[in-house]
């Protein structure tokens, strides 16, 4: 006869829990606070010549010449905005930063519109010799621009834009074209076909299609795309100094003239520097969050 006991389920034995090795145990220790220290003071060493420069912007040029930037913080009484007043009261500087506006908003929105309309082409539309198209756009990327200067000078110069700022327009649209498509259509190429298709059955044309349904889902790579072209043609020199003229010459060559002409002007060169150095990170700022969400959009697909 069998009893209760007898019947009864053996209970399991408990589960030994296994000590974790340690790779893993020092990687759960570096994530916690001594970690986040770490992080912190690197980033505050990152940050150091931007502080340096702006403190170098606050002070006048003999106080600049006779000790660091650092001995500010004993003698807050050597900041003044002496410098930028003065920087400001410059027309060769004034009008340089309105050429750079002029050179760099033309620049990044045909970049971002062209490249789009591009982007949606290769990647939803069927068209004889799109493959071969495409991979002579990314051929393209290959190509530096150290190689097209004087080629390209030579046409500017022949249809009379050569040294004016639709000439430097046009040089960094062309460049900046092949890797805006290539980015573009990758993301474009994830958007799924149920949702176009759905369109069309509603009787939206291509045009229609790109502007209502491709453009708003594909909003976080196009700001990835504009912060990049903003900040590349933003902070460039080599381009203008080649094809733009002293009327249409951006911040960053009217700053190489002030080097050229007055040598030890830290004064005006460190306000200069840093009203150039103010303006891309606010647009990077303002558009952070679609940034990063095109970033991260770009790693998982």
């Amino acid at each position: 006869m069998t009893t209760l006991q007898d019947t009864a389920p053996a209970t399991a034995a408990p589960a030994v829990r296994r000590k974790p090795a340690l790779p893993a145990r020092a990687a759960s220790r570096l994530a916690g606070g001594a970690a986040r220290i770490v992080l912190l003071l690197v980033g505050l060493f990152w940050l150091l010549p931007t502080v340096g420069l702006l403190v170098s912007s606050l002070r006048g040029p003999i106080d600049i010449q006779q000790s660091g930037w650092w001995q500010v913080f004993t003698k807050p009484a050597q900041l003044t905005l002496h410098n930028y007043s003065s920087l400001l009261s410059n027309d060769t500087i004034t009008s340089s930063l309105l050429n750079t506006v002029l050179i760099t908003v033309p620049a990044t929105v045909l970049v971002v519109l062209i490249a789009s309309l591009a982007a949606y082409a290769f990647a939803w539309m069927e068209f004889p010799g799109r493959d071969w198209i495409f991979l002579i756009v990314i051929g393209l990327l290959v190509v530096p621009i150290q190689v097209a200067l004087i080629p390209v000078s030579r046409l500017f110069g022949q249809i009379g834009i050569f040294g004016s700022i639709i000439g430097v327009v046009l040089f960094h649209v062309a460049f900046g074209l092949p890797f805006a498509v290539f980015l573009l259509r990758n993301f474009f190429a994830e958007i799924p076909r149920e949702l176009l298709e759905a369109a069309r059955l509603d009787g939206a044309g291509e045009l229609r299609l790109f502007f209502t349904v491709v453009m708003p889902l594909g909003g976080p790579a196009i700001a990835s795309l504009g912060i990049f072209q903003f900040l590349w043609v933003w902070n460039d020199m080599l381009v203008a100094l080649i094809f733009a003229n002293a009327d249409a010459a951006p911040i960053t060559v009217a700053l190489q003239q002030q080097v050229r002409q007055f040598g030890n002007n830290i004064d005006i060169l460190a306000s200069g520097a840093f009203i150039s150095m103010v303006v891309p990170l606010a647009v990077f700022f303002a558009f952070q969050r679609q940034f990063v969400s095109g970033v991260m959009a770009g790693a998982v697909k």
